[in-house]
């Protein structure tokens, strides 16, 4: 008689893993630009996370759980008076930083957004600062939420650059609860062993569908969805400083692993070791709260708006000439049923942009979808993909995100062809972003904060010694109603 059993022979754990924990315990940031940046990103997430809170689908996911719940030394979400367990903390100011769609972006073969992971890092680092408070002991610094900052975006910016999880059907936020996992653990005081069970315990997860982003299904989940990773990297951190022990090979394991599992047999490619490039090459969204694939395409609609805003009726066609993952993602025909799925149609940003000479997160509310002549230029619209612009935005010595728009008269004549090959928030044009920066997150501060403390945060995070050397907990308190 044959026997047939498995070798139970527990390996190494598996490289992947353990080359980020090598990252986050033993790397240290030098790069005076990626923390100068990163300055530039906590500031505008919490710009971001204010101006979400004017809008009740937002604001109705915040708070406790249990209501009138409040976490003795818990952690306080911006823009509100809760005071809640790391967990709801980091749910909240994920859910908050990336409701609008306005915060930073990455974009290579996977795409999304580094700075949800500011949801793990904030909660943890107030936790964590109360708590050794209490316990008579030093508060993290802001300096080294920075740094933290900085290392949860490479590891999502780096794991994203030759790894499309999109291709496999599962949604980007994976990569937020990888990052937050790996730089959670550390803010809690885990050692490299901790982090590879933190993150073993990423990919035994499995990971998000992105049905919800899609045609026909296009939801809200896709606006809470990161708040919901960076909380669940947080809990998977805590259970491992805990004692929880780790799965050494839940990639490569054979059958039962997320490589042959969940990613098709493919294994990741990892084209250049951990640092600080993520952080200075980041992408801000600076003039509208439009998918970044659409940036440029919006900016030449504003560009067009002089021409074509008094002859509206008069146009036969409208050609957007862009990049192949904006046809993938977000170029849609037929009706568009919510704020998320306008938001995520390349035809209705162009359009709204063409029709007001500009977008809002107000304009994706059923208002203006309203308006008709959304809806008849959409018809009218033809989106090709040009090739230069696909192979651009792969080159990593460009990372562009081009887009062109012409407009078509019933009469045969037509505007110039309006390309821009890198948005406002590009790397390239970061002088330029700047001053336009500040201004979009002084404003959006003062959506939720009264007008001195919008002042004062403002004025904290462009002063790079004053904000380092500050307690992680005073800089929360600022941030409370």
């Amino acid at each position: 008689m044959t026997t047939q059993a498995d070798l139970n022979i527990r390996p190494e754990p598996d490289r992947e893993m353990v080359e980020i924990a090598d990252y986050v315990c033993d790397y240290e940031v030098t790069s005076d630009e990626a923390f100068e940046t990163a300055r530039y990103v906590l500031l505008d997430s919490l710009g971001c996370a204010m101006l979400a809170l004017r809008f009740p689908e937002c604001a109705g996911h915040v708070g406790p759980i249990v209501p009138g719940t409040v976490v003795p030394l818990g952690v306080r979400v911006p823009g509100t008076r809760f005071v809640l367990d790391p967990l709801k903390g980091a749910f909240d100011i994920g859910v908050l930083v990336r409701w609008l769609d306005f915060n930073d972006t990455w974009l290579a073969a996977e795409w999304g957004h580094p700075s949800d992971n500011l949801g793990g890092v904030l909660a943890v680092a107030d936790y964590v600062s109360r708590r050794n408070l209490a316990a008579d002991k030093a508060p993290l610094s802001m300096g080294e939420v920075l740094a933290a900052m900085i290392k949860a975006h490479e590891i999502q910016g780096v794991m994203a650059l030759e790894n499309s999880f999109n291709r496999v059907g599962l949604d980007h936020v994976a990569l937020v609860k990888l990052a937050t996992a790996a730089v959670a653990t550390r803010l809690l005081g885990g050692g490299k062993g901790e982090i590879v069970s933190a993150l073993s315990q990423v990919w035994v997860d499995g990971q998000s569908l992105r049905t919800y982003r899609h045609a026909p299904n296009t939801g809200p989940r896709k606006s809470w969805a990161a708040g919901d990773a960076t909380s669940r990297g947080v809990r998977l951190a805590l259970l491992a400083v805990q004692g929880e022990p780790g799965y050494p090979s839940a990639l490569s394991a054979p059958t039962w692993g997320f490589y042959d599992v969940s990613y098709r047999g493919g294994r990741f490619r990892l084209p250049r070791p951990y640092g600080s490039y993520v952080m200075e090459n980041v992408l801000f969204k600076v003039s509208f709260p439009a998918e970044f694939h659409a940036q440029t395409a919006v900016e030449c609609a504003l560009r067009l708006h002089p021409e074509v805003r008094d002859r509206l009726g008069e146009i036969s066609r409208v050609v957007i000439a862009t990049q192949q993952p904006a046809i993938r993602i977000i170029s849609k025909s037929g009706p568009l049923y919510n704020p998320a799925d306008r938001d995520h149609c390349l035809q209705y940003m162009t359009a709204v942009g063409l029709i007001y000479g500009e977008l809002t997160a107000g304009h994706y509310g059923d208002a203006t979808a309203a308006d008709p002549r959304i809806d008849a230029l959409r018809e009218r619209m033809e989106v090709v993909e040009e090739p230069r612009y696909s192979r651009d935005y792969l080159d990593p010595e460009k990372r562009s995100i081009a887009n062109a728009v012409q407009v078509f008269f019933k009469d045969g004549s037509s505007t110039g062809r309006v390309e821009v090959e890198y948005p406002v928030g590009h790397r390239r044009r970061r002088q330029e972003a700047l001053p336009l920066l500040v201004k979009k997150c002084r404003d959006n501060l003062a959506a939720t904060l009264p007008a001195d403390r919008a002042a004062a945060v403002l004025e904290l995070c462009l002063d790079r010694q004053r904000l380092a050397a500050m307690p992680a907990s005073e800089f929360m308190e600022m941030l409370v109603i």
